[in-house]
């Protein structure tokens, strides 16, 4: 259907043609809202014109059209004067569709050191980025954070409007101030990671177009600072989860656990690659918590089989991370590690106590561990409660899937 490759279109390019129009128009609010303005301009028109050849440029120059009437609506105020000729500029430039879309690379990156900026609060600054530049919608990052809609929505209202009364600029920062943003651009980037490896809604496991645009910043930033440990203990983290990607769904979209999939289909060039990036970061004398999660994910990466997975070293790597980072999903990880290493029932003691604190009450991976650990000792009827609790939580079809298909082996056991 039309409306089905106008919605994949919009989500794939969204983040970049907002960039470009930020970067024009130094206006969150004007910029999105002509985006909208295409959007429905698409719904509309493609399918009676049919899909446009190159409908990235199509959606383009769409909102780069309906923010010029917005800025000629509001008047002719010296403000606003720049930006409306550089888009009329841009509208009269010749250049091929392909390369319009291809320019905003450089904008993308100065829209996630402004999303980043320290005027902003930690969590806006990831929010927001996920927002323009990577084209989540408010519930995706709500999930994402653990908050409800509502919450999330007046947090990315106050950071744009933060950013346009306080003049942030519109720059990639440098000397001093490159290195203190640096902890926030990071965050992002694993964010806008792991809803691409993990999708928090819709019909796919993965989504590749965020995962890649992940791993491709973290290069970008990479570049720019130099050798930096936890630049590359970030990236290293991300090639060795992506190098799973093709093993991760079976033939019906459903997600296919770890120690179940065909590590024949692993990319092991990513795996060499990942690894030698963790080497390198630790040689550095400087480990940070992005460097451990990439030597833990390197050692399930190098194990041949599910068996010769080294989960004691797994479990003392997770001890280091929970000191540095001692978050209640850090915990929940390191409860799976302790399972697998140390006895099932250690690691439900521990998983036990998470849910009494209540902090993961939303997140649906704390049911879906204790469901397995249940289902492993024989204690099926506990485990269909939690599978049942975790599918209520669950926004994912794909990974609904495969817990309901976990749930039906256990109702025909018990």
């Amino acid at each position: 259907m039309v409306s089905d490759t106008i919605e994949r279109v919009f989500r794939q390019e969204q983040g970049r043609i907002l960039a470009s129009l930020i970067g024009v128009l130094r206006d969150f609010e004007l910029a999105e809202e002509a985006l909208m303005d295409a959007l429905a301009a698409a719904l509309e028109r493609w399918p009676v014109d049919g899909v446009p050849d190159k409908p990235a440029a199509w959606i383009t120059r769409s909102a780069r059209n309906n923010a010029i009437d917005r800025l000629r609506r509001r008047g002719t105020r010296r403000e606003k004067e720049p930006a409306l000729e550089a888009l009329l500029q841009l509208q009269a430039d010749e250049r091929g569709e392909e390369q319009e879309v291809e320019d905003v690379r450089d904008e993308r990156l100065r829209l996630i050191f402004t999303c980043c900026h320290p005027a902003l609060a930690p969590e806006a600054r990831v929010a927001l980025t996920l927002r323009t530049l990577c084209g989540l919608r408010t519930p995706e990052i709500a999930r994402a954070f653990l908050v409800p809609e509502a919450t999330m929505a007046q947090r990315l209202v106050r950071a744009k409007r933060k950013i346009s009364a306080a003049g942030i600029p519109y720059v990639v920062p440098s000397g001093p101030l490159l290195p203190e943003r640096l902890s926030s651009v990071l965050a992002v980037i694993y964010l806008v990671f792991n809803e691409g490896y993990s999708a928090s809604s819709g019909a796919g496991v993965v989504r590749r177009e965020l995962c890649s645009e992940a791993i491709r910043l973290a290069r970008v930033v990479g570049d720019l600072m130099g050798p930096q440990p936890e630049v590359l203990g970030l990236l290293a983290l991300m090639l060795l989860h992506d190098s799973r990607r093709d093993a991760r769904e079976d033939s019906a979209g459903l997600p296919v656990l770890l120690d179940e999939q065909d590590r024949g289909l692993w990319r092991h060039g990513q795996i060499a690659e990942g690894a030698a990036l963790v080497e390198q970061a630790l040689r550095m004398g400087q480990v940070g918590p992005y460097q451990i999660q990439a030597a833990i994910a390197a050692l399930h990466a190098q194990a041949e089989t599910p068996e010769s997975t080294d989960w004691a070293q797994i479990a003392a790597l997770y001890g280091l991370l929970v000191v540095m980072n001692p978050s209640p999903v850090v915990r929940l990880n390191q409860a799976v590690a302790i399972a697998f290493s140390e006895g099932l029932e250690q690691g439900l003691l521990r998983l036990d106590s998470i849910v009494a604190e209540g902090s993961l009450a939303a997140y649906h991976l704390l049911p879906a561990a204790r469901a397995d650990l249940l289902r492993r000792l024989g204690r099926w009827s506990e485990a269909a409660v939690a599978y049942r609790m975790a599918l209520e939580l669950c926004g994912n079809e794909g990974q609904r899937g495969l817990l309901e298909r976990r749930l039906a082996e256990l109702d025909s056991t018990v």
